[in-house]
């Protein structure tokens, strides 16, 4: 009689140690990883919220990735905006107060202190985030702004700002009657005109008053067909003691200056008067002597003055539409025209983009499904200009020791400088694009700290789905040890038996 094994029971038993081994198996790694299984399947019915949760969790830790490099960027654009503002207060205090002691260049202490100063705000103005341009808009892969020597002194075949001055000077007849016309007096009149019909440059005659007794005064006419005059006749009769005229000149920079004569008995004038003569043809000599030396005045010092800063506006107002601007010359003295700069004959300050788009929105960042921030900037915004081209004027400018009129020249360059840096209500201000850049700031902060509460809410229901109790794992791991333990031992008392064992002694 032949005795067959019972293979399959044998194999059953075999494949259910296996399975409890991949059982025990599966619990050590719970407990070692703490996720309830390696795939979504093991998840069951729950795999298609656990893919939604994670994939909502990715996109929070994006918008959070994003808000971080953002916030980053923003905050050396503050620092850089506080440079600039600081900077510019520094050169408008010292300007208020600053005495003129000039150096062999022809500068004052703060004059040169503003150099200093002006090269920060171009150094702030070039602040990088990594490898990006903050202040060039939509190129950040440039530079915002040329360097200071560049800017002052030109680079090459390429006028700087200090040539651009010196021919703006010329054009408009500073130290030279202002680009005016004063006649020799015409029996019993005084006249003044402009040199040229429609010009920019130079003084304008905007208005005239006269209590003059028993004179005549006419203008400012002339255009559409020829320049603006004044004519003053003075009569039969001579102006009593005392009278005066008031001429009102407007200056390159868009500032008005004025000018009263008074008429004097005395033979020995002082400044701004003229003799009354015997007759009123020689009173209209002294008239006229005394309208020449006044206008001179003014154009020796107010109009040095207001050309350096009409010509800072002509070099640093630029934009996607409107390049530098040069006097259209040689000869500038009898220049009636300004002509765009190029490339090839004038530098051209602000290197980054200069679209026609607002500077905030070249630069846009979703921090949220539904909320966009917006912080571009570019150094060529009204608030960073105005504060670069008048600290320039400031630190460009130099004076002669030997012009005795070199004083009113600087105190009026001084005053200037001091009522430019101080932002009228109206205009745009450094603290305006500060206050802009930290309302983007709070969004973002505001947006980091919901995504810090939905990342932690949407990590909890993960964990709970995903997750497992170590009580429980360890529970049932020591369970399955003693249930695998009684399997084996079971097998083993199995395989050892034998038909001997059966066989009676």
């Amino acid at each position: 009689m032949t005795i067959q094994g019972v293979s399959t029971p044998a194999s059953l038993m075999t494949q259910s140690l296996v399975d409890l081994r991949g059982q025990l198996d599966d619990l050590q790694r719970q407990i070692g990883t703490g996720q309830k299984s390696e795939t979504y399947a093991g998840l069951g019915l729950q795999r298609g919220l656990v893919v939604g949760l994670q994939s909502q969790l990715s996109a929070v830790a994006g918008y959070s990735d994003t808000i971080l490099g953002v916030g980053t960027r923003l905050q050396i654009a503050q620092n850089a905006l506080q440079q600039v503002d600081q900077s510019a207060h520094a050169v408008k205090h010292s300007a208020m107060n600053s005495p003129f002691a000039i150096n062999q260049n022809g500068q004052t202490a703060d004059q040169q202190a503003a150099q200093g100063q002006l090269d920060q705000i171009l150094a702030a103005l070039n602040s990088r985030a990594g490898d990006s341009y903050i202040f060039s808009g939509l190129s950040p892969d440039k530079a915002a702004v040329e360097t200071l020597d560049h800017i002052l002194n030109g680079n090459g075949g390429q006028a700087g700002f200090k040539q651009v001055v010196s021919e703006r000077r010329q054009a408009d007849g500073a130290s030279a009657l202002g680009r005016l016309l004063i006649p020799p007096a015409a029996g019993t009149q005084v006249s003044i005109a402009e040199d040229a019909l429609n010009s920019p440059f130079g003084l304008k005659l905007a208005s005239v008053g006269s209590n003059l007794t028993g004179a005549t005064v006419t203008g400012p006419s002339g255009p559409p067909l020829i320049p603006n005059a004044i004519t003053i006749d003075l009569g039969a009769g001579n102006p009593n003691d005392g009278d005066t005229v008031k001429f009102t000149f407007n200056m390159p920079d868009g500032t008005s200056q004025d000018l009263t004569l008074t008429a004097t008995a005395s033979t020995t004038p002082g400044p701004n008067e003229f003799t009354i003569g015997a007759n009123s043809a020689i009173t209209a000599v002294n008239l006229q002597a005394a309208l020449t030396a006044g206008v001179t005045k003014i154009a020796d010092t107010s109009l040095v003055a207001a050309s350096a800063f009409a010509a800072a506006n002509d070099f640093f107002n630029v934009s996607a539409t409107q390049p530098p601007m040069r006097v259209n010359g040689p000869p500038f003295s009898t220049a009636t025209s300004l002509v765009a700069g190029t490339s090839a004959n004038t530098v051209t300050w602000y290197t980054g983009e200069a679209g026609n788009a607002p500077a905030r929105s070249t630069a846009i960042a979703a921090i949220d499904p539904s909320l966009t921030v917006s912080y571009g900037m570019r150094a060529n915004e009204q608030a960073l200009r105005s504060n670069l081209q008048n600290v320039a004027v400031f630190a460009a400018l130099s004076f002669s020791a030997s012009n005795p009129d070199a004083g009113l020249q600087y105190a009026a360059v001084t005053q200037r400088v001091s009522a430019n840096l101080d932002t009228s209500q109206g205009v745009q201000k450094v603290s305006d694009i500060e206050a802009e850049i930290a309302g983007a700031q709070t969004s973002m902060s505001a947006a980091q700290d919901r995504h810090k509460q939905t990342s932690t809410i949407i990590t909890d229901f993960l964990q709970s789905i995903e997750g497992v109790s170590n009580d429980e794992v360890a529970a049932k791991l020591l369970a399955l040890q003693t249930q695998l333990q009684a399997s084996l031992q079971t097998t083993a008392m199995l395989s050892r038996l034998s038909i001997v064992n059966f066989i009676p002694t």
